[in-house]
Order: C-alpha cells, then structure tokens, then sequence
C-alpha cells in the first residue's frame, strides 16, 4: 500500500511548525524555510496522483518536478519514501520535546505562543496545557490574559470532544485506496466502505469495509497484510478488526453474494435505522439480520438477501438511500413512497440531489486573493471537471489576511472575466489545453480534449463579500450591483451575542445585491463551533428576501448542517453547493456538499446550481 499524499504533507507540515517555534527562539523576524516546507505540504496536498507512485516511476527526478519541491526538500521526502523516517524531523523534536500531533491540530495555539507557554511552563502536551490553564497558570505570562487563558482552554475542550472523530474528506483518499487494493484481489467479487461512511457522516470514528468472496480466509489475510495496518485487533473465520497508520479502527465482513445485501444494509446502519427496519420485520414475522431476511411461518426461510432493494420491498418500503437513514421520518417517507407507487407521482425519496446533478460552482477562489490558481486556470479545470459554469467569489477589501479586492480591483476582474467570456464564445479559450501534457482528475476519458473546446462554459461574476460587525458590508452597493451574483459571509466578531449576529445576516439578506449568505454558520467542524445565530429567523428572512443559503461543500465545514438543511426546504428556501475551491482539485469537494444535501433531504429542484447557467440567473434576487 502506497504512502499517502496527507501522510507526507503532514509530516512536512510538522517540520514547518517546529521550525517557526525555532524562528522564535531565535528571534528572527521570518523565516522562508518553514513557509517552504508548508508551501511544499500544500502542494503535494493538492497533486493528482500519489507522490510514492510518481517516486517510483521517475524517482527524485519526479519530485522536483513538483512546483515550490527543492533539492532539500525532495531528499527529505525520498528519505521518508524509503524508510519511513525523516532526520531531520527527529532531529527538530528532540530538540522540543513536545507532543507535536496534539498541538498542531489545536487551532487558535500557534508556534509563538505555544514557545512563550513552553518557556515558561515546560508543558509538553495537551493535558499538562490543559492543567495549566485550570490552575490559572497561564495567564501568569507576559502578553496573557485570563480571557486569552480561557479561549485556550475552549479549544483544548473542542479539540478533546473531536478526538476520534475523523473529517470525511480526511480519510475518504485512504478509504477508496483500500477498496481499490481489496477489489483487485482475485478471490473478492464486491466491495464496498459501508457504515458512517457510506451514509456521507461528516465525521468518521471508524471505517468497515464489506466483501464478497467464497474464500474469507484469503481477503482476511492480505487486509490483516496491508502496510496501511499499524496493528491486528483480532480475527475470525469471516471478521478481521484492525487499526490503521492514521490511528483509525478500520473492520472487514466478508459474506457470500446472497448475503450482500442484507449484510450492506445492517453494517451502513445507522443503528437506530437498522431497529426500526427489524421491528417492521417483526410486525410482518420475519427475522431480518446481516444474513438475510427469513420468513419464521416458514421455518426460517430465506426471502430476501441479495439486495438492499428486496428487502426493503418485502418490508413494504421504498428503498431509502444510505445518507437517510438516521430514523428521522425517512421510514414513514418510504413506506408512503411505496404505498404511491402506482400514482405516477415521484417521491422526494427518487429525487434527491444526484451526485452528477451539479452543472455550477458559485464559490471560487483565484490567486488574486488567497486561492493557488488564476481565474483562466480556475476554469479551465471546471470545464474538466464536467462543471458547465463558476462563479469566482474572490475576498473583498476588509479581510486583509487574504489581500480582498477593493471596489476598483473587482470591477477591473469583472472586465476581464468579460473579456474571457467572449474568448470562450469564439471558441479560442479551450484551446491551449491540446498542449498540456497532464491533467489534474484522473478519470478523465481519452475525448476529455475535445470535450473542452465547448462554447457554453461560463465565468460569472461575483465576490465573497465581507460582512462588517455592524451588518453592513465592506464593497459598496454601486459595485456589486454591476456583478452577475453576490455572496456574503461573516468573518469575523464571532463572539458577539446571538441576537447581533443574526441582525448582521438579516440585514445582509435584505440587501438587494446580496444572493447568497456563503457557509452561514461560520463553523470548522472539529475546530470552532462557529458564531451563534438563529437558524430559524435567518430562515424566514431568506424565504421572504429571495435569499439563498450555501451549502459549503469543503469537508472541514460542510456548513449547512443537515437538520438546518432540511428545515430550509421545509420552508422553500432555495440551497446552492459550493467547493469553496481555492486550488482546481477543490471542485472533488462538491460530493461531499452533495452527501450533505442528501443527509438533508434536499432535491434537485431544491439546488439552484443544478439549473442551467441563465435559468440560475433567473431565479436569483
């Protein structure tokens, strides 16, 4: 199993950290080697193809290949390719020995503070920060304060509460790698990542994996044999449960055909779905389980099996898909679905939002702010990815962290989207994608070149405009009234009462220019909560203002919640999903928005960017 690309992005990120805490130590005032090595994570974050696959092939050669991969930093990346180990990493630890896992994932505790913390207190993980912080200890240090004590602490607390608990996007490479290595063991026939995963959980404790094969004992050996196994927790004739490099318990089933689909069912769960289904069976005197379903008047024969789609047919449902099934109404929905059947009326449960069904991408960041690409690029490699249409929401002018557009540098952007826009209509934009060598998705078909010469992709224009603590925003109406769409967030004053941020949003949906209220919640799940608002009365405002929520499709925010999700179509308030792509491989992110809107119950006439280009336009403000 190959190393993967988080796996070293991580470890190189590591080193970046610990050589800031040493640029503070010695009291430089920057330093370009650690900005290298996170520049570097950032890039092999965001590379197509596995950067073991590339080392194989064309060796250190391969790896400087890699934009902003230097001579130091590709030995370092060989060095762990080969041996699992860098020097020079063991060499930066033992030099600060602290637990570095832990504190790099702790948002809100950089190198600097967590050096003046060390100096002073000589913590070296998080439960002695935590002690410190609890004895007061903390705020005893220049430049600290209790509040400062006490926001640290909240993050300790937040990050303890998350741990286990793994983002979807975070495993979901490792996962289709493991299902691509067990499905190319000739003995296996099916195989699929069931559980959490399978029904689209923003986050993942475990990951089980379930296989058909007539020879168990085979698929249990070479999983229990993967290098991605830290440890073996146990085995049985059909079961092996072991852990992961990354720390994640990961479970294999293996069944016979006639049992896959009984078996699919039971282990995706959720438990309180799985209940719910087998006291409906209990109703009906049958006995359902991972087996089967068996009918006890009969002594026990096996109905149904092979198919989740049988079973619940026998059970007198609609077949429900995995992100459902939460036991929240989805049962009650297909058991009237199924009773409707003849009615020629489709039910909500057929036409939820299809993982194909996005044409548009109305969250895009270029390199005029803080994305990695330029907005040719940007669409370019929408186009690839199948998208018919983006809209590019650069930062705007108070969010100075990211160099915002002011109101010139927008309408200046805007003239040149323009002017792209016209190049796309005579056909001459696509066409210097016949000289590139590579591209960024690998599924691409052997046509994808002629497929790009289309006329019909669009640019639109937008900005993802800064609402300010007042409410008001940071880009004048006169500037964003000459843009094809408007999004608005909050970045900012998070801490303000509920009651101010939902005025700050209520007020940004009744201004006419503004669309849509981009990730609304402010939240980074397993980071920050996000700031509090009232749900509901946001709600009301958008569906009397034509408003439109964002569904933000990046893993670490999926913002909309699910339960939010479904009480805005409830209410027929209008959802968009967006990447929020700051990098072309971003746009691999909208699945997981897709995932989100469906564990929401939302349909495709619930997502507006599944409509064409102008009919979008149309339905906006």
């Amino acid at each position: 199993m190959n190393k993967t690309n988080a796996e070293i992005a991580n470890i190189l990120r590591k080193i970046s950290f610990l050589l800031e805490i040493e640029t503070t130590k010695n009291n430089n005032i920057s330093s370009f080697k650690n900005k290298a090595y996170n520049k570097a994570a950032d890039k092999i974050e965001n590379l197509s193809i596995n950067i073991e696959i590339l080392y194989r092939t064309e060796g250190i050669g391969g790896l400087l290949k890699i934009p902003s991969i230097g001579k130091a930093i590709a030995s370092k990346i060989e060095e762990y390719l080969k041996t699992g180990e860098i020097q020079y990493y063991n060499q930066l630890r033992s030099e600060l020995p602290i637990n570095i896992d832990e504190f790099l994932g702790l948002e809100g505790i950089g190198p600097k503070t967590l050096k003046l913390i060390y100096d002073n207190l000589k913590i070296k993980n998080l439960d002695e920060l935590e002690k410190a912080g609890t004895e007061g200890k903390i705020r005893t240090i220049t430049g600290f304060s209790q509040k400062k004590e006490d926001t640290i602490l909240k993050k300790i607390k937040n990050y303890k509460n998350s741990k286990g608990k793994f983002l979807i996007g975070e495993v979901y490479p490792l996962v289709k790698q493991i299902e691509k290595y067990l499905s190319e063991l000739y003995t296996v026939r099916k195989v699929i990542a069931v559980g959490s995963f399978l029904r689209m959980k923003e986050t993942i404790k475990d990951i089980d994996f379930l296989v058909v094969s007539d020879e168990p004992d085979k698929v249990i050996e070479s999983f229990i044999n993967m290098s991605e196994v830290k440890e073996i927790l146990g085995k049985g004739s059909s079961k092996a449960f072991v852990k992961l490099n990354n720390g994640i318990d990961s479970d294999l089933l293996v069944v016979p055909e006639e049992s896959y689909g009984s078996a699919l069912l039971y282990f995706t769960g959720s438990k309180e779905h799985g209940i719910a289904l087998r006291r409906i069976a209990q109703s009906k005197e049958l006995k359902l389980n991972e087996w089967g379903l068996f009918d006890l008047n009969l002594k026990e024969k096996k109905i149904a099996g092979l198919t989740e789609e049988e079973i619940y047919n026998k059970l007198g449902l609609e077949w429900i898909p995995p992100e459902m099934r939460e036991n929240k109404g989805e049962i009650e929905l297909a058991k009237k679905a199924r009773e409707n059947k003849d009615k020629s009326k489709e039910s909500q449960i057929s036409q939820l939002v299809g993982y194909r069904d996005l044409k548009g991408d109305l969250q895009v960041h270029t390199n005029n702010t803080d994305g990695k690409m330029s907005i040719e690029e940007m669409a370019l490699y929408a186009k690839e990815f199948g998208l018919d249409y983006i809209a590019i929401t650069d930062h705007t002018k108070s969010l100075k962290i990211t160099r915002g557009l002011d109101e010139e540098q927008i309408l200046n952007q805007t003239n040149k989207i323009n002017e792209l826009n016209d190049k796309i209509k005579n056909g001459n934009f696509f066409s210097d994608i016949q000289n590139k060598d590579y591209h960024i998705y690998e599924n691409n078909k052997d046509d994808s070149h002629e497929k790009l010469n289309f006329t019909d992709f669009r640019i639109l224009s937008s900005a993802e405009v800064n609402i300010l603590k007042d409410g008001s925003l940071d880009i004048t109406d006169n500037t964003l009234d000459k843009l094809d769409i408007v999004g608005a967030t909050i970045h900012s004053s998070f801490s303000l009462p509920i009651e101010i941020q939902t005025k700050r949003l209520v007020d940004t949906a009744q201004n006419p220019n503004v669309d849509i209220i981009f990730h609304p919640t402010g939240r980074i799940i397993n980071k920050r909560d996000g700031y509090p608002v009232n749900i509901p009365k946001l709600i009301e405002v958008a569906k009397d203002t034509k408003t439109v929520l964002e569904i933000d499709a990046h893993y670490d925010r999926l913002d909309l919640k699910d339960e939010y999700i479904k009480t805005a179509i409830e209410n027929d308030v209008k959802l968009v999903i967006d990447s929020d792509a700051h990098h072309p491989l971003h746009y691999v992110f909208l699945k997981f928005g897709i995932g989100q809107a469906r564990r929401g119950w939302a349909t495709k006439n619930d997502i507006l960017n599944t409509l064409p280009v102008q009919k979008l336009l149309d339905n906006l403000k």
